[in-house]
C-alpha cells in the first residue's frame, strides 16, 4: 500500500469480511486477533481484486519494510539528511545493511542502492510532470547533491535528460493525441 486511498481499501474489505483490526498503516495490517484459514482465504482473495498481496514470510516482511522505509525518506523528508541511506534503513528496518542488502538482492534482483535510485527518478519524473519547481529545487528535494548528479542519474534511467523529460510530458499533455 502506498497511499491514503489504498488504506481506506483495505479497510473497506477487512470492514466487509468482519475483520477486527486495530490499525490499518501503509504496507502493514495489525489485525487483533489470528486469522482462521477461511479468513485468510477470503482476506487474501479481496485484496488481490485490487492488486494488493498478503506478505506472510518474514523475509518478505522484511523487505516491504525496507521499501516503506524509503518510500518515506523520499516522499515525506523535506529537510537535509542527517544520516547516510544505510544508517537510516538499519534504523528503521531494525537489521543490518549488509545483510538487508543481500536478501533484497536475492528476492529483488536488484540492490538497495539501484532500488533509491529507481525510486527517486520516479518521484522526480512525477515532479516534472506535476510541479513548477526547476531543476534545483528538485535537486535539494530529493537529496542530490547537485543538478549535474540527479541529470545523470535521470538520463541513465530514463534515456533522457530531465528538461528533455519535462518538455515530451508538456507537449503530450496538451495534445491529447499524443498519449
Amino acid at each position: 500500500m502506498v497511499c491514503s486511498r489504498c488504506k481506506t481499501t483495505v479497510k473497506t474489505e477487512l470492514d466487509k469480511l468482519g475483520i477486527a483490526y486495530v490499525s490499518v498503516e501503509l504496507g502493514e495490517v495489525t489485525i487483533k486477533k489470528k486469522l482462521t484459514l477461511v479468513q485468510h482465504h477470503l482476506v487474501y482473495m479481496s485484496l488481490e481484486q485490487f492488486g494488493f498481496e498478503l506478505i506472510d514470510d518474514e523475509k518478505n516482511y522484511l523487505i516491504e519494510k525496507l521499501k516503506k522505509a524509503i518510500h518515506d525518506l523520499e516522499m515525506y523528508s523535506d529537510e537535509d539528511l542527517k544520516t547516510n541511506y544505510p544508517d537510516y534503513i538499519s534504523l528503521r528496518v531494525n537489521d543490518s545493511f549488509i545483510s538487508l542488502n543481500t536478501l533484497f538482492s536475492e528476492i529483488e534482483g536488484i540492490t538497495i542502492e539501484k532500488y533509491i535510485i529507481k525510486q527517486k527518478i520516479e518521484l522526480v519524473k512525477e515532479l516534472l510532470e506535476h510541479n513548477n519547481l526547476n531543476l534545483t529545487e528538485i535537486a535539494v528535494k530529493m537529496h542530490y547533491s547537485n543538478v549535474a548528479h540527479l541529470s545523470s542519474e535521470f538520463k541513465s534511467i530514463t534515456g533522457l535528460t530531465p528538461l528533455h523529460f519535462r518538455q515530451l510530458r508538456h507537449i503530450s499533455c496538451n495534445n491529447p493525441s499524443i498519449n
